[in-house]
């Protein structure tokens, strides 16, 4: 798959989809067919500022070129936020200028007359990884997207989950630390303040990314910091695997690119936390579809929306 170069394939008689993700910076389109062939796929950058009318006509250009003669039967589109049960309202898009209660789906439908579904954009990273990723062959997992935030997608009995008002998933914002660093959610001390980039930069002073280079440098204290994140990392798993028992643990996101540094002892605290009861067979894995993930997952939903209207 190729997320920044048109990689343009052969026109198909098989019904395609569209998949779109929304970024703070850039927005990403594919088109997919059933089994989840890439047959197109390109990036625009995001409109500045990124206000609601500004996205959706920049989003209805890229449509057009993605797919000139109307040919694809749906869209998915994941955004920076939580959307409503329906998939129709983008509540908030984080650092996005102006969302709030924006009935994109509706907006999107009317303006290409393709049915149109929304979801979270890290939901839509979860499924594309279970989908066509990690967590393929596994109907219950968790998967962590670890960037400058922390998102989190729940797959129970092989089907996103989102709760009765849409905004489940949430798993990075669980309670780690009672008195912990204060959290833009209202929350203290939550994961996301330990293993976030915001959370590492605060606490060392210094980016994930560089960190990553001085371990693989055999820098001490860098290889010190990665054992003490992935005990971190690893105490909030072990409250997840006890409410979801999931079958397979999937960490994405940039900070993922060090987890050779981290993750055994993300294993190992797990071991000490739960009992084996609880996480028998469990897998913990690094995805495998880095950037793609949320233009492939948004796709699986616009599939799943065409089969619901079937």
């Amino acid at each position: 798959m190729n997320t920044d170069t048109e990689v343009m394939g052969e026109k198909s008689s098989n019904p395609e989809v569209i998949g779109i993700d929304l970024g703070g910076s850039a927005i990403k389109l594919g088109r997919f067919t059933k089994d989840g062939c890439l047959r197109c796929s390109f990036s625009v950058p995001t409109p500045c500022p990124a206000t609601p009318t500004a996205v959706l006509h920049t989003l209805t250009d890229a449509i057009a070129k993605i797919d000139p003669e109307s040919e694809c039967v749906a869209i998915g589109l994941g955004t920076p936020g939580p959307v409503d049960v329906s998939g129709r309202i983008a509540k908030v898009a984080i650092n996005l200028a102006g969302w709030r209660n924006v009935p994109l789906a509706d907006w999107l439908q009317e303006k290409t007359g393709r049915a149109v579904i929304l979801a979270n954009d890290a939901n839509c990273a979860g499924l594309g990884e279970a989908w066509l990723g990690a967590g393929r062959g596994f109907r219950n997992m968790i998967m962590l997207t670890l960037g400058t935030g922390v998102g989190g997608a729940i797959i129970l009995n092989g089907e996103l989950f989102v709760g009765h008002t849409g905004a489940a998933g949430e798993l990075g914002l669980i309670t780690l630390n009672l008195y912990g660093p204060p959290c833009n959610s209202g929350n203290q001390g939550s994961l996301e303040q330990y293993v976030s980039a915001q959370g590492i930069r605060r606490s060392t002073g210094v980016d994930p990314e560089e960190l990553g280079h001085m371990a693989k440098a055999g820098n001490h204290q860098a290889l010190e910091f990665w054992q003490t994140y992935g005990h971190q990392l690893g105490a909030g798993l072990a409250s997840l695997i006890y409410v979801l028992t999931p079958e397979a643990i999937i960490i994405g996101g940039g900070i993922s690119a060090s987890a050779e540094f981290f993750l055994p002892a993300t294993w190992a605290e797990i071991e000490r936390r739960v009992i084996p009861e609880c996480r028998l067979g469990l897998q913990l894995l690094r995805a495998e579809l880095g950037n793609q993930a949320g233009i492939v997952g948004a796709a699986k939903l616009a599939w799943q929306l065409v089969e619901k209207q079937r």
